[in-house]
């Protein structure tokens, strides 16, 4: 949460040519009502199906760039698909940096508690292993900006050619 994928996503998309896909925006869409709405009503297991099978669909198609919740990667089944699907970027950020940047936000669910930055600590303690397992590189952002995180990127893949292929 606060990495700069929403503000990323769509820059880094606009650079390559490829479309730019938000995983929670596109079940928005989808099921017609907010993240927030979604988790009350099904819980978080209900969400983590949606995401799921949202993040199925989006992975068949080359040629995007997809943002992904950060919880998804915590799921068996989509970090198999992410990781033979897509060029995985994690985009790291501390629970410190998180909670300065989003932590006033009202639609964060799982800040909806009474300790929102234990709970930081907590799924930054989780999913970091997960995403550096997975990622095909890491970039610390707690102290970059939307171009010099882009750049990065560009520096890494851009010779490779691996944005060729659309």
């Amino acid at each position: 949460m606060g990495a700069g994928k929403s503000t990323l996503g769509p820059a880094l998309a606009r650079t390559l040519g490829y479309e730019f896909v938000d995983v929670d925006a596109e079940i928005r869409r989808e099921a017609g009502v907010d993240i927030p709405e979604i988790f009350a009503a099904e819980g978080e297991p209900g969400f983590r199906v949606r995401e799921a099978r949202m993040i199925q669909t989006l992975c068949e198609r080359p040629g995007r760039v997809i943002a992904t919740g950060g919880g998804c990667v915590e799921t068996p089944a989509n970090r198999t698909c992410l990781t033979e699907h897509c060029i995985i970027i994690y985009l790291r950020i501390q629970p410190e940096t998180s909670w300065r940047r989003v932590g006033q936000s009202k639609s964060r669910p799982l800040l909806a508690v009474a300790d929102p930055q234990a709970t930081l600590q907590q799924l930054f303690a989780r999913r970091d292993p997960l995403y550096r397992e997975i990622s095909h590189l890491t970039i610390d952002v707690d102290k970059l900006n939307t171009a010099q995180v882009q750049a990065r990127i560009m520096a890494e893949f851009e010779p490779a050619g691996l944005f060729s292929e659309k």
